[in-house]
């Protein structure tokens, strides 16, 4: 086989065999199918679960066909019966390699497909989220009150989230549901959005149908993502089950809801609305105690403490982040 152009090279044994392909990597291993110790047929199972790119042929005698026929099943390329030929042998060995060659190329055309496909995917949910986000700017538009509200309501959730020891994958998607959370006022009249004073039975009524309609909107956009759909249409739901649209209560209201309720229901309190003034941070987490157990998950609220008075959330708004922490830390302390 050297004369045509192959480097060959001859183990004793199939161990020694074993050894070599670790040494030398070839391309090709031809291999009897009787031998002191490992016979060929075991030999091939060690090679397709060590090497599975080295391409195998089996030399057998006439009586041993069948058995080199089942070889082949196993993942051997091609088997010679003995007696053989110089140029059979050139022949299938050369069969073997093209053989190699073609699975090995089809391998990568697979590999660089799923690769092309992974980034058209990755373009399509950009596209998506860049759609959605203009959702939530054309929000911010119509209610100037909320802007920023949104983002930070995200940030707080995956805040909580971390504390809470939620794996990254949940927290990616409970950003986007803090993102997306009040979509659906965009339904709401905005003589009732910006309503300068406190809100009727009806345009209370009126304004709370927008976690349903968040959801409604969302659905089709985004297929089987229940992480984002439970915040949108959950993040008004109550512990005690007083809450909208569906009067969950517990752990039945999905655990990414809870957490954005209480981010939400933070960010609400310290923001300036038409008709009233934001909240101070002590009034703010004053309000979160005092509703834990019965509007908020206790675990939730208690997490939500935790990333302030470790820096996890960085409280921007009135206040130093200094003041903040000292409130939380009395807050706490006065359990």
């Amino acid at each position: 086989m050297q004369g045509a152009g192959y480097k060959c090279f001859e183990a004793g044994s199939a161990q020694d065999a074993l050894s070599l392909l670790d040494r030398e990597r070839p391309e090709l291993v031809l291999s009897d199918m009787r031998m002191p110790g490992m016979d060929g047929a075991s030999l091939l199972r060690r090679i397709r679960e060590q090497h599975p790119d080295v391409a195998v042929v089996m030399v057998t005698a006439v009586a041993e066909v069948e058995v080199a026929v089942s070889c082949l099943s196993a993942g051997a390329m091609d088997y010679i019966t003995k007696p053989f030929s110089f140029e059979e042998v050139k022949a299938r060995v050369t069969q073997a390699l093209e053989k190699r060659r073609l699975l090995l190329e089809n391998r990568g055309y697979q590999e660089r497909l799923e690769e092309r496909v992974k980034a058209q995917a990755q373009r399509l949910e950009d596209l998506f989220l860049a759609s959605v986000q203009s959702l939530a700017e054309a929000l911010e538009l119509k209610d100037p009150y909320t802007r920023g509200h949104s983002i930070r309501v995200s940030r707080y959730g995956a805040a909580i989230s971390r504390m809470l020891g939620i794996e990254q994958a949940t927290i990616r998607n409970i950003e986007l549901g803090g993102q997306l959370h009040d979509i659906g006022k965009i339904g709401v009249r905005e003589d009732v959005l910006n309503k300068p004073g406190p809100l009727t039975k009806d345009e209370y009524e009126h304004i709370m149908t927008h976690p349903v309609l968040g959801w409604r909107i969302l659905r089709p956009l985004l297929g089987d993502n229940s992480v984002v759909l439970n915040v949108v249409r959950s993040h008004h739901e109550r512990i005690d089950g007083k809450g909208v649209p569906d009067g969950l209560g517990g752990t039945d209201i999905a655990r990414e809801a809870r957490i954005i309720a209480v981010a939400d229901a933070f960010d609400a309190m310290m923001s300036r609305r038409p008709y009233r003034k934001g909240l101070s941070y002590a009034d703010t987490l004053d309000e979160l105690k005092r509703m834990s157990g019965t509007q908020f998950d206790g675990q939730v609220v208690d997490a939500f403490l935790e990333a302030v008075t470790t820096g996890a959330i960085a409280l921007d708004q009135r206040e130093s982040v200094a003041d903040a922490r000292d409130t939380v830390h009395l807050a706490k302390s006065a359990r």
